[in-house]
This record gives structure tokens, C-alpha cells and sequence, in this order.
């Protein structure tokens, strides 16, 4: 990531609020440890979603556990703390530098809650909640790269996570504020860093599918 984004970024947090930053910033975090998923199968099934399935929080494989009931109340949820987050924030202070971190703490609390020994989610759901109060620019941004690179890769996995490390390019393209870009950069990079394994499995699959693929003999031309 570049430094000349992230150190103005630092440079100027330093003139914050940092006692109504602080604050905000932990409330965030609070909030996002509430992991949907893990409490949904809890109180329905009285079990530990992260001993089945991939072993994740998301609604995936809470999808797996509870059907597609399960799958979307998980979405909504994580979509929805992520959304009022930023909007609580910015209800609380005009410095948009402070919404930036209560964006990355909501975030970051879903990913290590720490009543759950840091084993949460990968925040996915929760991060685009956020962006689409933060600047829906970016959300919608995010769709139609995403519904590109799906019409090329046929997959979802891989095509998201494209999408997601593709916005802070979006972001500077857009405008030109150092701590707007920095902060999206930190975002999708800790997206990226949760998704990893998906992301090398990904990738496998395409590198597999691409040496069996059947070659034209010399006779077929």
C-alpha cells in the first residue's frame, strides 16, 4: 500500500478528537462482534457454527445449517450494523476521518470478536454495508465490476473479491482525499487478508481447469 496515502492519513488523525474518536471507534467494534451468524445457529440449533461446515461465521455456512432463511437474515445483519455504524457516526461528529475508523472497527470487531476469541467472520457483508452509507458511489461501483468480472469468470468468490480490491483505485479516481483513499486501501486490503485461502483456492481451481483443458489435435484442423 502506498505510503504516501497512509501517512497523511496518520498526519492528520493526530488532530482529532481523539477522546470522541476513541469512543466511537470501540462502540464500532462493540457492535461488530456481534456476529449474526454464530447467536442465529446458537439459538436455533444450540450449536457452534464454527465446528461445521467452513468452520466460518458468514451466512454461507450458516446457509448450510439453517437453509436460505438463515443465509439472508445473516446478510441483512451484517449488512445492516455495518450501514448504521457509519451512519451513527457521522451523527456523532462531522470529521469524516472518524467515520473512516468506526468503518474499520465495525468491521475489524466482526472479523476478531473478542467474546468469541477473535474467530469471526471474513466481512464481506459487513464492509459493503458500510461503503453504501459511506460513499454508495462505491457500492455500486463494487456491483458492476463484480457482475463483470462474473460474467467472465463465471464464480463469485473470486469476481468479489476483484471488485473489492479494485475500489481504491475507484476511490482515487473519484476524488483526490488522502484519508478517503487510504482508508478504503486498509478496508479491501483487510477484506483481501480474510478471504486469502478463498482467494489462493480460487485461483488453483483456474490454473487446474486451465492445464486439463483438452488441446486441438494437428488431425481436428
Amino acid at each position: 500500500m502506498d505510503q504516501k496515502l497512509i501517512m497523511p492519513w496518520i498526519e492528520q488523525l493526530q488532530s482529532a478528537n481523539w477522546s470522541r474518536a476513541s469512543s466511537i471507534a470501540l462502540g464500532a467494534y462493540i457492535l461488530g462482534c456481534f456476529t449474526t451468524g454464530y447467536y442465529l445457529v446458537r439459538i436455533c440449533k444450540g450449536q457452534d457454527i464454527r465446528e461445521f461446515g467452513s468452520g466460518n461465521v458468514g451466512a454461507k455456512n450458516v446457509g448450510r445449517s439453517l437453509g436460505w432463511m438463515g443465509f439472508l437474515l445473516t446478510v441483512l445483519c451484517d449488512i445492516g450494523k455495518g450501514a448504521f455504524v457509519v451512519w451513527a457516526a457521522r451523527h456523532f461528529t462531522k470529521d469524516d476521518r472518524v467515520v473512516v475508523l468506526a468503518m474499520l472497527a465495525v468491521v475489524a470487531g466482526h472479523v476478531w470478536p473478542v467474546q468469541l476469541w477473535f474467530r469471526g467472520g471474513k466481512g464481506m457483508a459487513t464492509s459493503l454495508g458500510a461503503l453504501l452509507i459511506y460513499d454508495y458511489h462505491l457500492a455500486v461501483a463494487f456491483v458492476i465490476l463484480f457482475a463483470c468480472a462474473k460474467m467472465v469468470l463465471r464464480k463469485t468468490v473470486l469476481p468479489g473479491l476483484l471488485a473489492f480490491a479494485s475500489l481504491p483505485l475507484v476511490s482515487m479516481y473519484l476524488e483526490h482525499d488522502h484519508s478517503k483513499i487510504a482508508g478504503i486501501s486498509i478496508l479491501a486490503g483487510l477484506v483481501l487478508i480474510t478471504h486469502r485461502k478463498n482467494l489462493m483456492d480460487e485461483v488453483w481451481h483456474l490454473i487446474e481447469r486451465r492445464d486439463v483443458r483438452p488441446k486441438r489435435n494437428q488431425s481436428d484442423l
